[in-house]
């Protein structure tokens, strides 16, 4: 897929845009009345638009000349096996630039496949196409295929991945990556006067990324690291690394004791003694007093029941998450109520859903408020005086973004950082306990 569109003020909804330093300028993404999405007169690529290769020498540092139409391509993986996410992604890109997008602003969805090479090859067209700044694409691969591609054309990547490992140079992850969030939920528990934290993460990089950033959390906030365990996917395999982990035999050892003394005896006198045994002698609690799930989906509900199966339940011991736990599923597990995770605020995402169902009458993936706020950031720089400012100095300013999960900078290093809330699992919903902030801490002289 490889279309251009261009959008006029007058289809823009009603955000409000406040200046916070140069082109660092806030994207207060409120709600906004209305379900148009593509009128008439935008559905025709406009003339010189991203597609039309002009053979003109792409501008340097992300800067546009002044007058000249500021053009903007989005990767993403519209066919193949990530096709319904890249999809609604898109969909997401459009309700931004109609809600926020300037005269003039034109964006070209351009398919990657989902795949390396199809990354490569619309990384190919935006650059012939002349692009000053590029979305996407998902995948770390395909952005180390993208970065590869745009080698020396001065034009910068905002991709979505959460692999750090791909961020650096001329590309910056809007992707929700694993330190913030284990900062976040570490410094917040501190708060509560719990200093022994253990952590559970998945074998794979992911899960290293875990420990390295609990690690430095834990030294930054003079908390000890009580215990940690990389498992594995197989239910079975991941049963014995929790029991392991949370010593088990050992704190339930005299317990154990005491039942093996009835092992093979069906009657009812063995049955009476096992169940007095387990009433009277208490299984001793773990030497933590919080532990970190950082997992998600139906991993993290077989982690929550595992846990409580071997006795570490959340009345004795406080459940912490990530970024992976604001998943509506989450908020129906009982082994997982009154457990805490660092979350973006989720006032503004709803008012997002909102209206993304009115629109396309299905509810968006969780990271399609990615697209959104890349787009509604692309379309605020591109106001910038001058000509649209897609550098480094603009996307790296101090004073950050808001945006639809809140406020957000990119960092020298390519990677984001965020203002992160922490949410407590209550019954059927998330609870607000640690409000996320307005504004970044600025460094003056």
């Amino acid at each position: 897929m490889h279309c251009s569109i261009d959008y006029s003020p007058a289809s823009r909804g009603r955000f409000f845009l406040f200046a916070l330093f140069g082109v660092a300028i806030a994207l207060l993404l409120a709600s906004c009345a209305g379900n148009r999405i593509v009128s008439e007169r935008s559905r025709a690529p406009q003339a010189g638009s991203l597609g039309s290769t002009t053979g003109k020498p792409l501008p340097g540092a992300g800067q546009v000349p002044a007058g000249e139409t500021p053009k903007v391509a989005l990767l993403l993986p519209m066919t193949g096996k990530f096709a319904k996410l890249g999809t609604a992604m898109r969909q997401a890109a459009e309700l931004a630039l109609f809600d926020i997008a300037g005269k003039g602003f034109v964006l070209t969805p351009i398919d990657t496949g989902g795949t390396p090479e199809g990354a490569a090859e619309a990384a190919k067209k935006a650059k012939e196409g002349g692009a000053h700044l590029i979305l996407g694409p998902l995948l770390s691969a395909s952005v180390k295929a993208v970065r590869t591609e745009m080698e020396g054309t001065g034009v910068n990547i905002v991709a979505f991945s959460t692999d750090a490992a791909v961020a650096g140079g001329n590309v910056y992850l809007l992707g929700f990556h694993v330190k913030p969030q284990i900062d976040r939920i570490v410094t917040y528990a501190v708060t509560q006067k719990l200093t022994r934290i253990a952590v559970l993460a998945p074998e794979g990089a992911y899960g290293a990324a875990v420990l390295e950033a609990f690690k430095e959390a834990a030294k930054t906030n003079n908390v000890a690291v009580s215990g940690s365990v990389l498992y594995p996917s197989d239910s079975t395999e991941m049963s014995k690394a929790l029991r392991t982990f949370t010593e088990y035999n050992i704190r339930a050892g005299r317990l154990n004791r005491e039942i093996a003394k009835t092992r093979g005896r069906t009657d009812a006198a063995a049955r009476r003694a096992r169940a007095k045994a387990k009433r009277s002698i208490k299984v001793k609690p773990p030497t933590w007093d919080a532990v970190i799930i950082a997992d998600g989906g139906a991993r993290l509900l077989l982690a929550a029941s595992l846990l409580a199966y071997f006795d570490v339940n959340p009345d004795k011991v406080q459940y912490l998450g990530t970024g992976q736990w604001d998943d509506r599923m989450v908020s129906a597990e009982p082994n997982l109520k009154g457990a805490w995770f660092a979350a973006p605020p989720p006032g503004a995402r709803t008012k997002f859903e909102n209206k993304f169902k009115a629109q396309f009458r299905t509810q968006p993936p969780r990271i399609a408020t990615l697209a959104y706020d890349a787009v509604a950031l692309a379309a605020v720089l591109a106001r910038a005086e001058g000509g649209a400012n897609f550098g480094a100095v603009a996307l790296t300013s101090a004073n950050g973004f808001v945006g639809i999960d809140g406020i957000f900078r990119f960092q020298q290093s390519g990677l984001s950082e965020r203002g992160l809330a922490v949410l407590e699992v209550a019954e059927g919903e998330f609870r607000m306990i640690g409000t996320a902030p307005s504004t970044f801490v600025v460094a003056t002289e």
